[in-house]
């Protein structure tokens, strides 16, 4: 989705130009996955990261092009609301102390470039939703002008036929209607990637879905959606039904939601590609001159422009993703499933977490997959988004037990290992880590900080939204630290 795709109207030949064109793509895909053309040498890790912009109000600062052009550096791009940044990390080994390179370079880079938006009086802030959101903030002028998310939100409203329904019934309940995609832009997340061979790629897809609920459980930072306290991480159940294009009719007949969990273990990437296909029907039918079979028989790497596209348009919370580097090719695994924030530390503690349980898992001898149904694993997935650290999971020779045990008791020894086996140096392992463990051990995550402080303030006699107003500039504050969240003190 990161490609621009100009303002068009689409016909019936279009989408069958289309269909025919992805299902050439996939071919050709397959062709390169026999033939091994796959660059996983020197396996590499990145990482995305959106942000919301803030006035000196704490309301939202719809003016992320005005931001862009003042910060003026590449690395910061749009995102689908106009009070939306993203950050893109370059990729890079985490042997040694790449990640305290990473740590470093993101907090610099925000730092200069939020003492440059605050020029504009504008802020950023990392929270997976922005709590001052209000309905009046997200309608289509809320979009950002890049003319692919006006196609985007035209075609999914056309796909559904309807305005989309938000239905969240958390601690409190939310029932509204929507005449666009803009409540997506609320949802703002962390996003990891690891390169991965295609004979590894299955089993590293199928360890991080296992995962995805106890990441979520330990990162949770999204209680508050248009002023009610929903879900610890309310972001999985409003991004779910912001990109919804199923009337109830489809819901009852059982179509696939375009952002899913999944269904099954996979045996292959192959299988990914091919179910967005078969089970998605295009959003963005744009098509491309490119040949790929063609590119392939003269020797060459075929960007395969319609599949990744359209595997764009289908929101896995762990997505298959194919690219092409210096005429390379290779394929990773992106990590989806947890919010912005609150603090760079606290999301290179979240990455050191997944990077290394997610090795030690896709490499154990006798897969977890196994010995856990997939129906289990996302059960224990939306479990965790409602109940945050508080949530029980289940997990294969424990049973059900509480997800801050399971990661205290088992997952943080086997990401100390799998960060060994990736030749992170020791100090950075125990010290990234040892956020998690405090994390777990206090029962203070983003969301559980968020719900203690606006608690607080009301219970000092302050409205709810003022409480929020005074959260989220909390939250301001706090992220250009070095102060994880479980160490803030409560308002």
């Amino acid at each position: 989705m990161g490609e621009e795709v100009a303002p068009r109207q689409f016909t019936r030949e279009d989408r069958q130009r289309y269909r025919t064109k992805v299902h050439r793509c996939l071919d050709a895909f397959a062709v390169m996955l026999a033939g091994s053309r796959f660059d996983f040498e020197r396996p590499m890790t990145g990482m995305e990261v959106e942000l919301n912009l803030v006035g000196n109000d704490g309301d939202p600062a719809l003016r992320n092009a005005e931001v862009l052009e003042h910060i003026d550096d590449p690395a910061f791009t749009t995102e689908l609301g106009r009070f939306n940044l993203e950050i893109n990390v370059p990729p890079r080994s985490l042997a040694g102390e790449g990640a305290d390179s990473y740590e470093a370079d993101v907090r610099a880079q925000l730092n200069t470039a939020e003492a440059r938006a605050r020029e504009l009086g504008a802020h950023m802030v990392m929270i997976g939703i922005l709590p001052t959101l209000r309905e009046e903030h997200l309608t289509h002028e809320a979009i950002s002008t890049n003319p692919r998310y006006a196609l985007l939100d035209e075609q999914m409203l056309l796909a559904r036929g309807e305005d989309l329904h938000l239905d969240i019934r958390g601690v409190e309940d939310l029932n509204v209607y929507a005449d666009s995609i803009a409540p997506e832009a609320a949802c703002t997340s962390l996003q990891f990637h690891l390169q991965v061979s295609p004979d590894e790629f299955s089993s590293y897809w199928n360890a991080a879905q296992c995962l995805a609920s106890v990441q979520v459980a330990v990162g949770a930072n999204s209680p508050y959606f248009l002023g009610r306290e929903l879900w610890r991480e309310s972001r999985i159940a409003v991004f779910t039904q912001a990109t919804d294009t199923r009337p109830a009719e489809l819901k009852a007949q059982g179509v696939r939601p375009r952002v899913w969990f999944g269904e099954r273990w996979t045996t292959s990437v192959f299988d990914l590609f091919e179910e967005n296909i078969r089970y998605f029907p295009a959003i963005l039918p744009v098509i491309n001159d490119e040949d790929p079979l063609q590119v392939l028989e003269d020797g060459g790497t075929p960007a395969l422009h319609e599949l990744r596209l359209h595997n764009g348009t289908v929101w896995r919370w762990n997505r298959p993703v194919y690219d092409v580097v210096d005429s390379t090719p290779h394929l990773r695994v992106e990590n989806r499933v947890l919010p912005a924030g609150p603090t760079v530390v606290d999301m290179l503690a979240n990455g050191a977490f997944y990077y290394g349980a997610v090795r030690t898992l896709a490499t154990q001898e006798r897969p977890l997959w196994s010995q856990m149904s997939f129906t289990t694993a996302e059960a224990n997935f939306t479990e965790a988004a409602r109940l945050g650290i508080d949530a029980e999971v289940y997990w294969p020779g424990q049973g059900e037990l509480p997800a801050s045990e399971l990661i205290l008791r088992r997952l943080l020894p086997l990401a100390h290992q799998g960060l060994q086996e990736w030749g992170v140096a020791d100090p950075v392992r125990e010290r990234l880590l040892g956020i998690v463990e405090e994390r777990c051990a206090s029962g203070r995550n983003g969301a559980a900080w968020q719900v203690s402080a606006v608690r607080h303030f009301e219970a000092q006699g302050v409205d709810r939204l003022a409480a929020l107003h005074a959260m989220t500039q909390a939250y301001v504050e706090h992220m250009h630290t070095n102060e994880p969240v479980h160490t803030w003190p409560v308002p």
